[in-house]
């Protein structure tokens, strides 16, 4: 059956199917525990994440509506509060970066790597897909943001698919964009200065250091990384048994001065974001002043107009509303209400059950709160304090739930590195949330086979 989006009729049905739901649940008596403001925000909760996931508006659309709702529900006090996530700076981090993947683009470099790519794959779509992941943790150490490298390479490996003649949509393609939507995140997090999730993560943990993190987090990450790679590879194998088109051969020509700079400016982004622990500036920072330089007269590779035709708006508008949604599900009671409910007591239950309990619970958060910071600031600290009053290592607790909600994305609007790929148009919302649920199984067999023991052997032990 087509998808929704294809079908103006269907779309039209399925919006109004859920505004209603959306209704039926704000009027719906408000549960024991949660507030009226509450009530109205998990509301709307339920009908942006109907409409992400189902296509059944733009995305960009579903993120105004979801702005709309919040003040006319009554979720929030305004419209300046409903509008409060398009003031962080995650939403001009990722527009910043966008444009730095735009300037590889024009100014040539990403078809000088894809061709690089192309050549030592030999024509086999194996190797190229297995050099990407390889490439994963190995880019990490220079590009340690998510959103940045998925923001390069996706113009890379589409110039790569073009010169390989593999079809738009073929399983191939899908499969490389699946790994950069979906696990090219995970190598993030083995590193502390890795982003938004192992900051937090750490800060709410406890500020566990650098070392510390890296200890705790590269056996878990890598193993879940490896996991995931080989299932994108066993859901697509079909588009593993075709033959490349050769790469252009020739003379290597030397980088053009715009190649050139435009090399210059992203390594300069890249070495303020590996020392931020001495001047401690937001990651925003240095990827404005990239933004700036690329689009500067004499320096830059851009003009205006190449920013205003060649970055997805879209990104803007989705990223800014989510943040907007789980700043409201935090400061109205609802988040902490989530994980009341859904998180366990731990009252007679053995340590193991524990994590597995969390482990669900936190699926179902996760599934509910569309940001990543939120669904941390919710989470940790209460299975922390399970872990105190059940007598297991809060530590490990608060790790758990880290890697239980840092491994899935269920629609595109929970990162900013998956809307970089989605609002692309190489997968569809269903597509990323049948992988999700894959991941999530993945998720808890690492917690539970890999990570529990090795935590135990590097001095974490669940119980003391």
């Amino acid at each position: 059956m087509p998808p929704a989006r294809d079908r103006p009729a269907r779309r039209l049905a399925l919006t109004i199917g859920l505004i209603v739901v959306g209704i039926i649940v704000m009027m719906a008596p408000t549960p024991a525990g949660l507030s009226p403001a509450g009530h109205r925000v998990l509301a709307v909760v339920v009908l942006a994440i109907g409409l992400w996931s189902t296509e059944a508006l733009a995305p960009g659309v579903t993120a105004m509506v979801v702005i709309v709702a919040l003040v006319v529900s009554g979720a929030v006090p305004g419209v300046r509060d409903a509008l409060t996530g398009f003031a962080e700076p995650v939403a001009y981090f990722l527009l910043a970066v966008l444009t730095i993947g735009l300037a590889v683009s024009r100014s040539g470099l990403a078809e000088r790597l894809a061709g690089v790519f192309l050549r030592r794959s030999g024509g086999r779509p194996r190797a190229l897909y297995w050099q990407l992941l390889l490439g994963f943790p190995l880019l990490t150490l220079v590009l340690p943001s998510a959103t940045t490298r998925t923001g390069i390479l996706v113009h890379v490996y589409e110039r790569a698919l073009e010169m390989g003649e593999v079809p738009r949509g073929a399983p191939l393609a899908r499969a490389i964009m699946l790994a950069l939507n979906s696990i090219n995140r995970l190598a993030s997090t083995v590193l502390l200065t890795g982003g938004i999730t192992p900051v937090v993560a750490s800060a709410l943990i406890g500020n566990v250091s650098w070392t510390r993190w890296f200890v705790l987090m590269s056996v878990p990450y890598l193993a879940l990384l490896t996991l995931g790679a080989v299932l994108i590879y066993l859901l697509h194998r079909r588009g593993f048994g075709v033959e490349l088109a050769a790469a252009p051969t020739g003379p290597r020509t030397p980088m053009s001065a715009v190649e050139l700079r435009t090399a210059m400016i992203t390594a300069g982004a890249s070495l303020l974001w590996l020392t931020d622990a001495i001047h401690h500036w937001h990651p925003a920072l240095p990827a404005l002043i990239a933004w700036a330089f690329l689009l500067a007269p004499g320096i830059g590779v851009l003009d205006w107009r190449d920013f205003e035709e060649g970055v997805g708006w879209t990104n803007l508008f989705v990223i800014g509303a989510s943040l907007s949604l789980a700043r409201a599900l935090v400061q109205s009671g609802a988040a902490a209400w989530l994980a009341g409910v859904l998180l366990p007591s731990g009252d007679g239950a053995s340590p193991v059950g524990i994590v597995l309990a969390l482990l669900v619970a936190s699926a179902a958060i996760r599934f509910l709160v569309p940001n990543i910071t939120g669904f941390l600031g919710v989470t940790i600290p209460v299975a922390m304090s399970l872990g105190e009053s059940a007598g297991v290592n809060p530590l490990v607790l608060g790790l758990v739930v880290t890697v239980a909600g840092d491994a899935v994305l269920y629609y595109p609007a929970q990162s900013a590195s998956s809307l970089v790929v989605y609002q692309r148009g190489h997968l569809t919302a269903a597509e990323i949330f049948r992988f999700g649920v894959w991941m999530t199984a993945l998720a808890f067999l690492v917690v539970l086979v890999i990570a529990l023991p090795y935590w135990g052997l590097v001095g974490e032990p669940l119980t003391r």
